[in-house]
């Protein structure tokens, strides 16, 4: 396929808000990737390389030349081997050899492609292929389940891989694809309860645990090998020597275990969520990799709160109930606390303990429930005392006063699943630091997209949680409601947008509540 039809192809997806056009868009291009070009493809249109960061600096590509080409000539193979040899050229005289390499491809590429190859390149390329419609494409182009696309995508990890399988191998490729030690899975995720009452009454009988304010991690062992991987599901291994260390002392002696890692004081109490995340540093946004260890930082503790492989027995489809059993022969003293119940008296009771404790609040999960890789569903419900969600930064308006220089008021916006991308639902200054302040300045400056007076817009990619005392309809804004009394808490460089809650999940406090609206 030439790249130009692929180039095409993004901007299609890039211009519509229709998921639907998107989806269509996403799997004609995939329908005509020729043999071999499918992972690269797949990479190229959702912005990650097959080959992972090839170390182009931002400096190198401008300095470059470019044609630009009076005709399209180059095609997605030939791009993807021409990265190939970026990747793997390296040592003395590197630098020089890397921009003859990208010289020579640039004058290759027409003005539409050399702008496309620029962003790809420089890891800034953002064209509203997410995940999900990817999933939904790839089912379509290969005239395949999508559900069989979603399982094997969640239990293999990489959606490229899984494209190759859908579209060359069909049902019976995907069927293969599951669970393997060493090789992350895309974690469960908790939908959000207004309160213990409404959090049984959607799970039933649940085990309720506590809720860590950490990073999530997942720890795959297999004898004396073993590996740890953040939500986003990049290997931190080498980072978290000491949690490597605990994962060896276990009794159980190969398994898969989801859990979260935080910060503890000689107390024992956690530490707040900044505090912990200083334990780490950012190569991107959505890469969690450890810093200081054994510097006198705050000291890591693992919790583990389920059991999704034990003995080189898949349990992912098993019921909660015989994964908590699982987990208390793999993990030993690691389990997070908590208590199985029906009674929601037993668990407001667990909710306050939890908080007194200093965590954010609790998880029912059903204890029939199946792991659920990668959904938000309703078998796990999370309760915090305040609500909390995690919404993206559209737009950022200077400031003025003592906040003259910063970007200050953030324009901010929940994803919306039916029509794609993000509608916002309010701005807000509140609960901005000086730090925080100082970190957003700089950031959203970083993705600008567009300038109109005081307001600079953004490419939404910043995950930012805020704080609200509830929702109330609104005409103003597309979505239908608007946040009432919202602060920033922090801001979430562990989470990637897609990861963003949802403009249904806000509605649905609306409904609850409408006598707050």
């Amino acid at each position: 396929m030439l790249l130009a039809d692929l180039v095409s192809t993004s901007a299609t997806v890039a211009a519509t808000r229709s998921r639907t056009a998107k989806v269509t868009a996403l799997a004609d291009c995939l329908r005509r990737l020729g043999p071999g070009e499918v992972a690269a493809g797949v990479g190229f249109l959702t912005g990650r390389l097959r080959q992972g960061r090839v170390g182009v600096g931002w400096a190198t590509m401008r300095g470059l030349a470019r044609g630009p080409a009076s005709s399209a000539t180059l095609t997605v193979a030939e791009v993807d081997a021409a990265i190939d040899e970026l990747a793997r050229t390296t040592g003395p005289g590197s630098v020089a050899a890397r921009a003859a390499l990208l010289g020579r491809l640039f004058a290759e590429a027409t003005a539409p492609e050399a702008d496309f190859l620029f962003r790809l390149l420089g890891g800034e390329l953002r064209q509203g292929a997410l995940e999900g419609l990817m999933a939904d494409a790839i089912g379509r182009a290969a005239e395949v389940p999508l559900g069989a696309v979603r399982r094997a995508h969640l239990l293999g990890g990489d959606l490229r891989d899984v494209a190759v399988a859908a579209l060359e191998g069909g049902t019976t490729a995907l069927g293969g694809i599951g669970l393997e030690l060493g090789r992350p899975l895309q974690p469960m995720l908790a939908a959000t309860a207004e309160d213990a009452v409404a959090a049984l009454a959607a799970t039933g009988p649940a085990s309720v645990e506590w809720k860590l304010d950490g990073a999530r991690l997942q720890v795959h062992r297999d004898g004396e090998d073993a590996a740890i991987f953040t939500r986003s599901l990049r290997d931190v291994t080498s980072q978290l020597p000491e949690v490597v260390d605990l994962a060896r002392q276990l009794p159980g002696g190969r398994f898969v275990l989801d859990g979260e890692v935080i910060g503890v004081a000689d107390d024992g109490r956690p530490h707040a969520f900044q505090d912990t995340m200083s334990r780490f540093g950012t190569e991107e946004a959505a890469l969690i990799g450890a810093a200081g260890v054994g510097d006198g930082a705050a000291a890591l503790q693992p919790w583990f709160f389920d059991c999704l492989h034990l003995g080189g027995e898949d349990l992912v489809d098993r019921p909660l109930k015989e994964r908590r059993s699982a987990l208390a022969e793999a993990a030993g003293r690691l389990v997070v606390p908590g208590v199985e119940t029906s009674d929601p008296a037993v668990a407001a009771a667990f909710l306050s303990g939890a908080v007194e404790s200093g965590h954010e609040g609790i998880v029912a999960k059903s204890l029939t429930s199946a792991y659920d890789a990668g959904r938000r569903g309703g078998a796990w419900r999370k309760v915090k005392p305040v609500h909390t969600f995690d919404l993206v930064v559209l737009a950022a308006e200077w400031g003025h006063g003592r906040r003259r220089g910063w970007l200050s008021n953030l324009h901010i916006g929940a994803r919306d699943q039916a029509q794609g991308g993000f509608a916002m639902v309010g701005k807000t200054f509140k609960g901005l630091t000086d730090e925080l302040l100082a970190y957003q300045t700089e950031v959203l400056q970083a993705i600008a997209v567009a300038r109109d007076g005081i307001v600079v817009h953004v490419r939404p990619e910043l995950v930012v949680e805020v704080a609200i005392d509830g929702v109330q309809a609104s005409t103003r804004y597309p979505g239908g409601v608007t946040l009432r009394f919202a602060r920033v808490r922090r801001y979430r460089p562990d989470k990637a947008a897609d990861e963003a809650d949802t403009i249904e999940g806000l509605r649905a406090l609306l409904v609850r509540r409408p006598s707050s609206a």
